[in-house]
């Protein structure tokens, strides 16, 4: 069988990219559906995009290498997209938006914009093998429990990173990068819990607050939420794709800095009242309960000097941990690093060193923030990409 474009991957950058490669393009998935990471993003309501989508939230060893493909594809043009298809949508907060409805709602825009476009979509559909040949490549399939033989022009590497690998993930965009001589920048989960040692932080399990996060890269203040095996929330996720492992972490448990200043109030009003009772109007009264012993939390709240509040919540306002690890690929949002941009256009995200061969979407090493930031780049690199070959 003949096509003229090949991608290999149906998830929100493969099928972009199948929407605007001009037809005669087949989409290749090894799922029994399309778009599964979609379904189950945001809680089921998919954060499709951010509105303050920016170079300055991606991570990569080239910074610069998804500003030509974000400004040909803005955020914008993707809300322009969800509103012809007629999907409700809200912002919940950092300018995050969400589907109304279900995330499928995106799934299934997604898959009528590809098939209006002409693409075929084969899904239970294993790769055997890739064979570059002088008018491109050939691939050998399983579809059906069939083999087939597929012959194409452009090849398109969409299948995502190495992240939740009980939605199907694989390496198979980096196995194919090795075997057509793309760079590769070592992988690593990305937006994943902090794991400790010894459950240090079981007894807490469920409790969250507002928090900083820091280390010496980089700092995030949002919601920060201790589990069984360690710490969670978007502050935690968001850091995580700027650690690495031995490094130590600083935690602000009083980010917006007025517990000095509450305190002292309190002490006029109830001075006899137990430090850790007024304290716990603040924090969550078993991070309190936890914290006692080793910040030597005692006495009534009129005992405690100036000097003595202030030492408090320097304490609280800096709590150094050192993670043991993550939770890795298993509930890692994204995987950090992948095929090197040094390989590839920034403007048609095709590799430089192997004509019709490209690379898009979470398989290159570009790598968002919590908050669609990924989705952006999904849809952004999928639409360089789709649009290059359309024009031949």
């Amino acid at each position: 069988m003949q096509y003229q474009t090949v991608i290999l991957g149906a998830g929100a950058a493969g099928m972009m990219c199948a929407a605007h490669a001009g037809g005669d393009v087949l989409v290749v998935d090894h799922a029994k559906n399309p778009g599964e990471k979609i379904r189950i993003s945001g809680g089921g309501r998919c954060n499709f995009t951010n509105m303050y989508a920016s170079a300055e939230n991606y991570l990569s060893g080239n910074p610069h290498f998804c500003k030509s493909a974000m400004a040909r594809y803005t955020q914008w043009d993707f809300v322009e997209l969800v509103d012809r298809h007629g999907i409700a949508w809200h912002e919940k907060t950092l300018g995050q938006l969400f589907c109304d409805g279900s995330a499928k709602q995106i799934v299934a825009m997604l898959v009528q914009e590809l098939k209006q476009a002409g693409a075929d979509l084969w899904l239970e559909t294993s790769v055997q093998s890739v064979t570059q040949t002088p008018d491109g490549f050939d691939l050998s399939l399983v579809t059906g429990g069939k083999a087939v033989k597929v012959a194409c022009r452009n090849l398109v590497l969409a299948t995502g990173g190495k992240s939740i690998p009980k939605m199907g993930a694989t390496g198979l965009a980096y196995d194919l990068a090795r075997q057509f001589d793309l760079p590769l920048i070592d992988t690593r989960a990305g937006l994943v819990p902090f794991t400790f040692a010894e459950d240090r932080f079981k007894p807490l399990a469920g409790v969250a607050l507002p928090a900083r996060l820091s280390n010496q890269r980089k700092s995030f203040d949002e919601a920060l939420l201790f589990t069984h095996r360690g710490l969670s929330g978007p502050s935690v996720l968001q850091l995580s794709s700027y650690w690495h492992e031995g490094e130590e972490i600083m935690v602000n448990l009083i980010p917006d800095g007025t517990l000095y200043e509450k305190l002292r109030s309190q002490r006029q009003a109830s001075g006899r009242k137990a430090l850790t009772t007024e304290l716990a109007k603040h924090l969550p009264a078993r991070l309190v309960d936890h914290l006692t012993p080793q910040l030597k939390i005692s006495g009534r709240l009129a005992d405690h000097s100036d000097a003595a509040l202030q030492e408090l919540c320097d304490a609280l306002s800096s709590w150094d941990l050192k993670p043991s690890g993550t939770e890795g690929y298993r509930t890692a949002e994204v995987t950090l690093g992948g095929i090197s941009t040094d390989a590839l256009s920034s403007k048609t995200m095709e590799a430089k060193t192997q004509p019709g061969l490209y690379a898009i979407g979470e398989a290159v090493d570009v790598t968002g923030w919590l908050g669609g930031f990924n989705f952006q780049w999904a849809w952004a690199s999928g639409f360089a990409a789709g649009t290059a070959i359309a024009q031949g």
